[in-house]
C-alpha cells in the first residue's frame, strides 16, 4: 500500500522529486515474504483459461505463407498440434503452461483434463505434421524467434517432467524441438543485428528461452552459439535510454529482457558490472517509466492489452535480475519492489473476461510466478 501510494503521488510530482521518492521507497521498505509464487488455487484458475482455448480454433490469426491454392487450409489442418488460442505461439505457450502446472501440482482438479488435452495435441502424427509445415518453401521465418523460443520452453518442461505420459509427449515433440534448434543455429550467424523491439521478434527473449532449453537438453552447439551471439549483440551495451519505454503495444521491455538474457550468459561479477553500465543507477529520466506499471486503457483491444503482458514480463525479468545481483546491491531492492508492483497490477487482469488477453496472459503469469524470488 505504501509503495502504491508513493507511485500514485509520483504521477503528479516533478521528475526531480520523483527520483527522490522512488529512491527512498525502493531502498528503505521492509522486506516481506514473497507473496508472488504459484499456488494450487492459482494453478487451477490458470489451467481453466488454457483448457478453454487450446482446442478453440476460431477466432484465429495465422502466420501463414500461401505457396499455392492447396495451402488454403483451416488452422487445425495446418497445425494439428497448435491450432488453438488464436495463434500458433499462444497455443504453444498455453501447452507449456499446462505442462508446468501439472508438473508443479500433479493433484489439481484439472489434472486429467490437462492430460487429455496434452495427449490430443502432442501425438507423434500431429508433431510430424508441424515439422512438415516448417519444411515447406517460404516458411523459414515462421514464428521466428518468439514461437521458436516458446516451443523450446515446452520441450524443456517436458524434458524435466518425470512422468510416464510426459516422457512419451517429450519424445513425440523431439522432432519439432530439434528442427527449431537447428533453425536457430542456421539463422543466428546470419542475423547481423539484434531486434530490440517490445513485441514478438525481440532477439533477447528468443535467445533467453532457447539458452534455457539448450542447457537442460545438453545441446552444446546451440548453447555455444547463443552465448556467442548474446555477447556480440549486447555485451558492449551501455546507458540504455530507458525513457523510451514503454511502447504503446509492448509486452516486453527491451531493456529488461536484454538484462534477463545477460544474467544467464555472464558470471555474477561480470553481470553486475555490465548491468550498472547498461542501466546506471536505475536513475535518470526513465526511472519512473521503467519501474512504474504500464497503464492499460482497453483490455478488449488485442494490441493495447499487450501492456498487461508487459507488466508481467517486466516482473519476471526484475525478479530474475535481482537474484543475479549481490544482496548489498541497491538495485536489487529497487527491482524487487518494482516487480511486486507490476505483478500486483497485472495479476488482477489475467482473467479479464475478454479473449484478447485471456488466450495468452495466463502463460506469462505462470512463468512470472514460477521465477525465483529475490
Amino acid at each position: 500500500m505504501k509503495l502504491t501510494l508513493i507511485l500514485a503521488i509520483a504521477l503528479f510530482t516533478p521528475l526531480v522529486l520523483q527520483r527522490t521518492i522512488f529512491a527512498k521507497a525502493f531502498t528503505t521498505s521492509e522486506r516481506a515474504p514473497d507473496e508472488y509464487s504459484l499456488t494450487p488455487s492459482q494453478a487451477s484458475r490458470f489451467a481453466r483459461l488454457a483448457l478453454k482455448c487450446v482446442s478453440k480454433e476460431y477466432p484465429n490469426k495465422p502466420d501463414h505463407v500461401i505457396n499455392n491454392p492447396a495451402d488454403v487450409e483451416a488452422p487445425k489442418n495446418l497445425h494439428p498440434a497448435f491450432y488453438g488460442c488464436y495463434d500458433w505461439h499462444s497455443s504453444v505457450h498455453g501447452h507449456w503452461m499446462l505442462v508446468k502446472l501439472i508438473r508443479t501440482f500433479p493433484a489439481i482438479p484439472e489434472a486429467q483434463e490437462i492430460r487429455n488435452a496434452l495427449g490430443a495435441s502432442l501425438s507423434r502424427e500431429n508433431i510430424l505434421t508441424e515439422v512438415g509445415y516448417l519444411k515447406q518453401p517460404n516458411r523459414q521465418s515462421f514464428e521466428r524467434t518468439y514461437g521458436w523460443a516458446w516451443l523450446l520452453k515446452l520441450a524443456e518442461e517436458l524434458h524435466l517432467w518425470e512422468d510416464v505420459e510426459g516422457k512419451v509427449w517429450s519424445e513425440n515433440l523431439r522432432p519439432l524441438s530439434e528442427a527449431l534448434a537447428t533453425s536457430y543455429i542456421t539463422f543466428l550467424p546470419k542475423q547481423t543485428y539484434p531486434i530490440r523491439t517490445g513485441v514478438h521478434p525481440n532477439t533477447a527473449f528468443g535467445l533467453a528461452f532457447a539458452l534455457d532449453y539448450a542447457r537442460t537438453a545438453g545441446n552444446k552447439s546451440l548453447e555455444a552459439m547463443i552465448v556467442e551471439r548474446s555477447l556480440t549483440y549486447f555485451g558492449n551495451d551501455a546507458k540504455y535510454p530507458a525513457a523510451w519505454e514503454p511502447g504503446g503495444e509492448d509486452f516486453f521491455s527491451p531493456a529488461l529482457m536484454e538484462a534477463d538474457l545477460m544474467r544467464r550468459v555472464l558470471k555474477p561479477a561480470e553481470f553486475r558490472r555490465w548491468f550498472h553500465r547498461f542501466l546506471p543507477g536505475l536513475s535518470g529520466t526513465g526511472l519512473g517509466k521503467l519501474l512504474r506499471p504500464a497503464v492499460v486503457a482497453d483490455r478488449a483491444d488485442p494490441k493495447i492489452v499487450h501492456l498487461d503482458g508487459l507488466n508481467l514480463s517486466r516482473a519476471w525479468c526484475m525478479r530474475s535480475i535481482a537474484t543475479a545481483l549481490p544482496p548489498n546491491d541497491p538495485a536489487r531492492r529497487i527491482l524487487t519492489d518494482s516487480a511486486k508492483l507490476h505483478a500486483s497490477d497485472a495479476l488482477a487482469h489475467v482473467a479479464s473476461g475478454d479473449y484478447a488477453g485471456e488466450h495468452w496472459l495466463a502463460s506469462f503469469a505462470v512463468y512470472m510466478l514460477s521465477t525465483e524470488a529475490p
